[in-house]
């Protein structure tokens, strides 16, 4: 796994979060924190966290609304293969070496929805499901850290399962040090202040 270093910011790698910087004007990423699942030579993975969606998890993945964390919504993870979905998952202690779980940061990982849900059973602790992801090539992401799109702090378990979604960026930028603290309290824009 490979790392770079952001301004004043931490390492780009697997459980870190990318919050977007008020530069970064893409559509698909205005105000979002996104946690990286994966990052290696060839690029890096992950899923915005604080982009629900109003479809129930049920409607499209029957039973496994029956497990997923509140909001019980499908999550808009990124713009890449919207029609797909990442399951991420919280092991339980005992659950890291399950059927279909692969463990990605701590015990935060991936599970395989096509996993049998019985088999899943009393193996997770938490789940949240993203319809697509976000991803970047080789060496895009360490170049919209460099230009200043993206800050990366380091990321909590508490962040992937937040229940306070829509507040989320700020709550992460709050209990950041120095100057990135700051910017939770910017308003969206800053000439209307």
């Amino acid at each position: 796994m490979s790392s770079a270093t952001g301004h004043g910011t931490g390492d780009i790698a697997v459980g870190s979060l990318l919050l977007a910087s008020p530069a970064l004007l893409d559509p698909n990423f205005v105000d979002t924190v996104v946690l990286l699942l994966d990052v290696n030579d060839e690029g890096a993975l992950g899923v915005v966290l604080n982009r629900p969606s109003a479809l129930p998890v049920s409607e499209v993945l029957g039973e496994w609304g029956d497990v997923v964390d509140e909001p019980e919504v499908l999550f808009q993870g990124g713009p890449v293969s919207t029609d797909g979905a990442l399951a991420v998952a919280l092991a339980s202690p005992d659950g890291l070496d399950s059927a279909g779980f692969k463990a990605m940061w701590g015990r935060i990982g991936l599970l395989d929805l096509d996993t049998p849900r019985e088999l899943v059973d009393g193996t997770v602790d938490r789940l949240r499901i993203f319809a697509g992801y976000a991803g970047w090539g080789a060496g895009q992401l360490q170049a919209e850290v460099a230009e200043g799109s993206w800050y990366v702090v380091p990321g909590l378990v508490d962040d992937v399962f937040a229940g306070e979604v829509p507040d989320l960026r700020r709550q992460v930028l709050r209990r950041q040090p120095g100057d990135l603290a700051m910017h939770a309290t910017r308003p969206a824009d800053p000439e209307l202040n």
